[in-house]
């Protein structure tokens, strides 16, 4: 397999053959599978993990990555892939895209699995042809001859699979399968919950797509670049059998990986990046001389009690510093404590946002902070 041929692995000092881990779905499993029965099913999981493959560098491919992992095990039905579909909407929503920059393209491995029955194909050859199959995309079919005489399919027997993974609607593969295919059905009641869930517009069926891990048993799913500019962005789907692999017991599962690199360009394209200038400080809290720091100090414990993320000028600087470094990292507000305004049990507060300037009691400062918290939320 792809992830196989990836691995980043070496010697290391102590003359031991080690790997970098490549996914987070083998480990995810390896702790199902300790826990021996022990956890609640279903089990809702996710993790941002850093992942490394030793493979040829482009556009949105690194060697080094952070992928953010969405899985749910124990539950057997489309359900789970319908949810796991729908959180990754939210996020393309949250983040400022839409339908017409991305979507999804949905299938089931049981297309295939159907096919290649039909065809006299045995059971025990399904995954090692949809991992050739996926390869489809990038290679013609002469490059993979050597491959597919290995596992004893012929070229027409391939061409018969390949009209069949051209297909784009529920509808054709139906004509083909028959309306009593397990696949047709499976498909569409996904089809049927994303529209409940209001993501229809982003699901596209293709049954070309069948993703390159063996491992995938049922629902498949890659989410693309609309402009065609961009490889795939993220992808996921059923893995039933997992668990067998490391000695365990069939346990329904699916889930989605989700790398750093590809969406990072898409946003870039998009111009819809973060600038990330804020560092997320509501109030900079300033003492105008060393010997009222420690009134500065109560004061910031005063607002962050109250919700505010508060930034602390811990050495001695001038004001014009101060009121620039509160500019750098967008702070809203900049608490001056001086000694007059000490003097008569107040402080100097100064919105940067309009340039008002106001003093206030520090007997309220709590509530002024409170208020100012929910202006800025």
């Amino acid at each position: 397999e792809e992830v196989t041929e990836q691995l980043y692995n070496f010697v290391d000092k102590g003359d031991r053959a080690v790997a970098l881990r490549p996914e987070m779905t083998p480990s995810l499993a390896r702790m199902v599978m300790a826990k021996k029965g022990g956890l609640n099913l279903p089990l809702k999981w996710f993790s941002i993990p850093q992942c490394w493959r030793y493979e040829r560098m482009t556009r949105g491919r690194r060697r080094e990555h952070f992928q953010w992992n969405m899985d749910v095990w124990g539950v057997e039905g489309v359900e789970a892939e319908a949810e796991l579909l729908s959180a990754m909407v939210d996020f393309f929503e949250r983040v400022g895209l839409t339908a017409e920059d991305v979507g999804i393209k949905v299938n089931s491995r049981l297309v295939i699995g159907e096919v290649l029955s039909r065809l006299g194909i045995p059971s025990d050859k399904f995954a090692a042809t949809c991992v050739l199959v996926d390869k489809l995309e990038k290679v013609p079919i002469d490059a993979i001859q050597d491959e597919l005489a290995q596992l004893g399919l012929d070229r027409d027997v391939v061409t018969e699979l390949t009209t069949v993974l051209n297909k784009k609607s529920i509808e054709s593969i139906s004509s083909v399968l028959g309306p009593d295919s397990d696949a047709v059905k499976q498909l569409s009641k996904l089809m049927a919950l994303c529209k409940s869930y209001g993501i229809a517009d982003w699901i596209v069926f293709d049954a070309s797509v069948v993703r390159g891990l063996a491992y995938y048993t049922g629902i498949v799913f890659e989410a693309f670049d609309r402009r065609g500019e961009l490889r795939a962005i993220a992808g996921g789907g059923r893995y039933d059998k997992l668990l067998e692999t490391f000695g365990g017991d069939s346990t329904p599962a699916a889930g989605f990986g989700f790398g750093d690199a590809v969406i990072m360009e898409l946003l870039k394209d998009r111009d819809v990046l973060p600038s990330f200038e804020s560092a997320g400080i509501d109030t900079v809290v300033f003492a105008m001389n060393p010997d009222l720091y420690e009134k500065s100090i109560m004061i910031a414990k005063v607002l962050r009690k109250a919700g505010q993320s508060v930034d602390v000028i811990l050495e001695e600087k001038k004001t014009k510093w101060v009121f620039k470094h509160a500019d750098r990292i967008k702070s809203r507000f900049v608490v001056i404590v001086a000694p007059d305004e000490i003097a008569n049990g107040e402080v100097s507060v100064k919105d940067l946002s309009c340039g008002e300037q106001k003093t206030i009691k520090i007997e309220t400062l709590g509530e002024w902070a409170n208020t100012s918290v929910d202006k800025i939320n």
